[in-house]
């Protein structure tokens, strides 16, 4: 009997497009596509696809991630992330899974992790842990 796949709701993946440039911080439940330049911190419960012509700095944090395109930063996957062949990836990576193709170029330090780890990182990245403290650095807090 053969196997049948559902195909992916196209409307429930979120998408930055070639030529667009977004800085800030993204949190989804559901799959990202960046084809143009992002900076920031990404929070995805889905997969997070890096295109060909993508340029990303970022701290991401996701289920499963495929990089085609050129990325700086820091990954924590739940499950499995493809560096693909031709791109780059600069930086640190926290995964259970890892593929790396043949003319990949990753120059970083990579941590394989264990699901509780990966929960910890997402938990953070849920509730803002990624953010700095609100005091200011010249003043200690008094303003």
């Amino acid at each position: 009997m053969a196997k049948i796949e559902q195909a992916a709701n196209v409307n429930l993946v979120s998408r930055i497009s070639a030529g667009t440039y977004v800085k800030g911080e993204i949190i989804s439940p559901n799959d990202l596509r960046i084809d143009g330049k992002f900076e920031g911190s990404i929070f995805s419960e889905g997969k997070v696809v890096i295109g060909e012509s993508a340029e990303v700095n970022a701290r991401i944090v996701c289920v499963n991630a495929d990089v085609w395109g050129k990325t700086k930063g820091s990954f924590t996957v739940k499950d499995i992330l493809a560096i693909k062949s031709d791109c780059t990836v600069e930086g640190e990576l926290q995964v259970r899974r890892l593929i790396v193709e043949l003319g990949a170029a990753f120059n970083g330090t990579c941590k394989m992790i264990s699901e509780q780890e990966y929960e910890k990182a997402a938990s953070e990245m849920r509730t803002g842990g990624q953010h700095q403290a609100a005091t200011s650095p010249k003043t200690g807090g008094k303003e």
